[in-house]
């Protein structure tokens, strides 16, 4: 994710915005052994030789040493190092004096946890890919610290405005798990939904379509053409929800996702889960999925999709960077919030599934975690922020940055998406709190088998019902709610 998180899925081959935490991922998630569980239970003592408190001035407002050392440990994956080399060049240029250790790996878990276990781990990590460490686990275990001064402090451009001022819708929420404290900052902004190719649509001549009896009609007119309504990847179906959930929430609103999320009994027995899963399940009936797509991986089915196989898929925005030796110049790309059922929807169309990627993280025991604080307020520069978005076709969680930019057509149709939906953006969190539980569960299990035809609509929200079930009494595990 998502990222994270997160279908974090972040770049060719292994790199992923893991986004379901992330996320979206490669393969089923890498999730942190029993050693790590115990070494972050019991990483005892305190970071070694915390570094002391510089001047606080206008310019260094979190007070940084300005000749202590900062390491920063960055997920290689698809949105690649740059963006973050250019913005250590920024700290350095700001604290000629100190020494900046800036690393970047795809191995973050195995890399990191025994530094968390001893104790010394680095001043800021981009916590992503198929190792993400789970964020549930490092925030249960107070291994992270609380950003709220860099949330609190002035951002790098405006000394009138604080960085929180400056973020996208429910960057700061995301990055909270149980109360006022944020642990984690998503650094790039994804927009999920469906995503298609509108010079196909306009082959077909057809319009993205707002209802599930139009979806139906659009999908049966690409078969007689020969192509395939959907396909998805089938490998790690929990990329489904990236436009199965939204739709939950268009048909039922808001609160259906919000009662999944806290796991409350019953939430997957809702008639709007019900309709949904039906309607997925038509497109299993009536042969509108591309042939073969349970045995593909996220790869092969974007690779499919923009070879013109099939029409829609769900992903997240990461899609076009990760795509791009793939996508032809003319396929003109988009995005769509979800498809609803009808005019009893409860949320318009436009809906969409919109949130923060791309974990950043500041360890309780870093040596030096203003320095790392202070280099994440670097990057919420607009400058920063430009340079990312022009780099890596994301945007980021800065509120802005794409002046200048010559969009490309999926950040385009992405910023339109946003617009239309205003304030009808939801971002379910069970991704972020239940790892796990997302993906092999809810996703392999549950809506793998049902989009395979190996499990009915009603048999899939069952057996998903009893893993939430289970997750519920789980006293090994951190539960969360939305407050």
């Amino acid at each position: 994710m998502g990222s994270t998180s997160a279908a974090n899925h972040g770049g060719g081959g292994v790199g992923r915005r893991d986004l379901i935490k992330r996320s979206a991922a490669l393969g089923l998630l890498t999730l942190p052994t029993a050693g790590f569980l115990s070494a972050c239970a019991s990483s005892g003592g305190d970071s070694q030789d915390k570094a002391k408190a510089g001047k606080k001035t206008a310019k260094n407002p979190l007070a940084v040493n300005e000749t202590a050392q900062m390491e920063f440990v960055l997920f290689d994956g698809g949105f690649g190092k740059e963006y973050a080399e250019d913005a250590v060049k920024i700290y350095e240029k700001d604290f000629p004096k100190a020494t900046v250790k800036f690393s970047a790996t795809q191995k973050i878990q195995s890399t990191l946890q025994p530094r968390f276990n001893q104790g010394n781990p680095p001043d800021l990590i981009d916590n992503s890919g198929a190792e993400q460490m789970d964020m549930g686990v490092l925030v249960g275990k107070n291994q992270l610290a609380d950003l709220t001064p860099l949330l609190d402090a002035p951002s790098y451009d405006d000394p009138n405005k604080k960085v929180r001022d400056t973020l996208r819708p429910g960057i700061v929420e995301m990055g909270q798990f149980d109360g006022d404290p944020v642990w984690i900052f998503y650094y790039a902004y994804t927009v999920y939904g469906v995503w298609y190719s509108q010079k196909a649509l306009d082959t077909l001549d057809e319009q993205y379509p707002e209802t599930w009896d139009q979806m139906l009609a659009v999908c049966e007119k690409a078969k007689k053409k020969g192509m395939a309504g959907w396909t998805y990847a089938g490998k790690y179906p929990y990329y489904v929800p990236f436009s199965l959930y939204p739709m939950i929430a268009k048909v039922g609103g808001r609160e259906v996702l919000d009662a999944i999320d806290n796991l409350e009994p019953g939430a997957w027995k809702h008639p709007a889960v019900k309709a949904c899963f039906e309607a997925y399940y038509e497109l299993y009936k009536k042969g509108y999925i591309l042939k073969g797509t349970p045995g593909l991986d996220h790869i092969q089915s974007q690779t499919a999709w923009a070879q013109g196989k099939a029409l829609f898929l769900p992903n997240g925005s990461w899609v076009e960077n990760e795509s791009a030796n793939v996508i032809p110049k003319d396929f003109d790309l988009a995005v769509s919030g979800p498809t609803g059922l009808d005019s009893s929807d409860k949320m318009p169309f436009g809906t969409v599934w919109a949130s923060g990627a791309e974990p950043f993280v500041v360890p309780a025991k870093a040596k030096n975690p203003a320095g790392g604080m202070e280099q994440l307020r670097i990057m919420l520069s607009e400058a920063s922020s430009k340079s990312f978005t022009a780099k890596v076709k994301s945007l980021s969680a800065y509120n802005g940055g794409t002046t200048g930019i010559t969009l490309t057509p999926g950040l385009k149709s992405g910023q339109a998406a946003l617009e239309k939906a205003g304030d009808n953006v939801v971002n379910p969190r069970i991704q972020d709190w239940y790892v796990k539980l997302q993906k092999e569960q809810i996703g392999v299990a549950g809506l793998g088998e049902m989009m395979a035809g190996r499990m009915t609509p009603a048999e899939a929200i069952t057996k998903i019902q009893a893993f939430a079930d289970d997750a519920a009494k789980d006293t090994s595990i951190k539960h969360y709610k939305h407050q």
